[in-house]
């Protein structure tokens, strides 16, 4: 038996198909993961992601230890409310993590990975010895995603006035208190929608009453589709510790200026950079029969190889798609084996559809 959530009876009440996902039994689906899927694109759906790991962050020296900690860099965040994404690297250039970090009134709120927590609370609090810091792990607090181009209206009909404003004032990758809540306008679909952290013991109600309005209750099926299409990366799955943010289409999380901030791994992403011919993270289209899985060999004529990262069937495109890395020099053209067979595939931009709309 896995942690579980405070919501694990209600998934069970509702004939979810629960699944151990890094240590919690977590619902997959609730009888179609598809159906799910296409909820989140035409309307909204809500996930309880209460396994995802809460730390808030303050003390004297909390901004300028997590200038340190974080290779981008929160000084960009000038104002409370403002959220920004970042990795957390290893001295050799290797992602830890990737999260979502707030200016709050009392400091800084981070939200990590659910698989990783352990590795992460060890690894900071490592980092903080000697800085006058604390860090906090949120475990009084529930989180629910509510996600699709409906999410933020259909949700407002459902909470207090002061919420109800706070939601429909609040600006793409902000997130604000309104009393013992914290709603932020985020999330991992590629689509609008919030992500609402509250008190563990009033969560069970907010979900029934979240479901009891016709909003789907989605499982981890569903949002992997929908981060997949989105192009969004799985830590653990599309980078690790061994894999740099260049080779994961990262890059641009990385803060270089100012020059003397020297954040963990910095060197060593610098003389990669520098260095050159890093993997690069593509997406991938494959259009004829078959199923892109993670872990397939891509083969690029003339070049070399690479592997699935990513794979699935597209609800939105009807197409399979995937992530992979592969050599720097990969063109438009590449190979996939698939039991035995290598059979044609279209490189792509990692980004397959966003706000309900095919990109490719």
């Amino acid at each position: 038996m896995g942690q579980r959530t405070p919501l694990y009876e209600q998934h069970l009440a509702l004939g979810a198909r629960i699944v151990d996902f890094g240590g919690w039994d977590m619902p997959l689906h609730y009888g179609s993961q598809v159906e799910e899927h296409h909820q989140v694109r035409r309307d909204c759906g809500v996930f309880d992601v209460s396994h995802m790991t809460v730390v808030d962050v303050h003390g004297p020296e909390a901004r300028a230890w997590l200038q340190r900690l974080l290779a981008n860099d929160v000084a960009h965040l000038e104002t409370p409310g403002k959220a920004l994404y970042s990795v957390m690297l290893n001295e050799r250039g290797g992602v830890i993590d990737d999260l979502i970090v707030y200016l709050a009134d009392f400091g800084y709120r981070l939200v990590l990975n659910a698989a990783s927590r352990l590795r992460d609370l060890a690894w900071m609090k490592e980092q903080s010895a000697g800085h006058a810091v604390e860090l906090r792990e949120r475990r009084d607090l529930a989180m629910l995603a509510i996600q699709g181009p409906q999410a933020r209206v259909r949700t407002g009909e459902l909470v207090s006035a002061p919420r109800a404003a706070l939601i429909d004032e609040l600006r793409p990758f902000e997130g604000l208190a309104e009393g013992d809540w914290f709603v932020a306008r985020t999330g991992y679909t590629g689509e609008d929608g919030l992500e609402i952290m509250l008190p563990v013991a009033q969560a069970p109600d907010f979900f029934s009453d979240l479901v009891g309005a016709g909003i789907a209750p989605s499982g981890l099926g569903a949002r992997d589709t929908l981060r997949l299409e989105a192009g969004l990366n799985l830590c653990g799955q599309d980078m690790d510790e061994r894999v740099s943010p260049l080779a994961a289409n990262l890059g641009w999380t990385i803060a270089w200026d100012p020059a003397g901030r020297d954040f963990i791994g910095r060197a060593a992403v610098e003389e990669q950079r520098r260095a050159g011919g890093q993997p690069k993270l593509v997406g991938l289209l494959l259009e004829e029969r078959g199923v892109l899985r993670t872990g397939q060999v891509v083969r690029v004529e003339g070049v070399g190889e690479g592997a699935i990262t990513s794979g699935s069937f597209s609800p939105t495109l009807g197409k399979s798609i995937a992530l992979a890395r592969v050599p720097a020099a990969t063109g438009e053209r590449a190979e996939v084996e698939i039991r035995g067979r290598w059979l044609p595939v279209r490189v792509v931009r990692p980004n397959f559809v966003r706000h309900g709309k095919a990109l490719i």
